[in-house]
């Protein structure tokens, strides 16, 4: 079932979907989560979490731009040239930790914590989906300085 969703939804329509599934799970269960937390924490927490998921994907956009390959998930066969500088020294996947952050900031909003049971089913279904089969294509183009990449660089952080 799985194999014929890899590379076909484009990562942040993933994000879309699972915030409105976390929205739908917030409006039906009981707001408690961070409730205690004064409103300039609560807003500094969701502005840290959406801010630094920006910057860490554009961050991520701006290298491959730079690096003149192609930015786009489901056509990973695609790549022209291996990333490993900037953001991707740090991270393999900084788009999609970006996502993430995205979906954390989203969560605190929603003050639900039922509905961050979707931010780990979002990472497992973009690692699964998304980053394995990334990761074949890139074996496949770039052979053993993809390897070389993989042992000195972690998969999310």
């Amino acid at each position: 079932m799985l194999t014929r969703l890899e590379n076909k939804i484009p990562p942040p329509l993933v994000m879309v979907i699972s915030a409105a599934a976390m929205w739908l799970i917030a409006a039906n269960t009981p707001v408690a989560f961070l409730a205690t937390l004064s409103s300039s924490l609560y807003w500094g927490l969701i502005f840290l979490l959406f801010i630094s998921g920006l910057g860490i994907g554009l961050g991520g956009m701006l290298s491959f731009k730079h690096a003149q390959t192609t930015i786009n998930p489901l056509k990973p066969e695609s790549a022209s040239n291996l990333v490993s500088s900037g953001i991707f020294q740090y991270t393999r996947n900084p788009m999609y930790i970006s996502l993430t952050l995205m979906l954390c900031s989203w969560g605190v909003y929603l003050q639900s914590a039922w509905a961050w049971i979707l931010v780990p089913v979002f990472m497992l279904y973009i690692t699964r989906c998304q980053i394995i089969p990334e990761e074949r294509a890139m074996q496949q183009l770039f052979g053993e300085e993809f390897e070389q990449y993989k042992m000195r660089v972690r998969r999310w952080l």
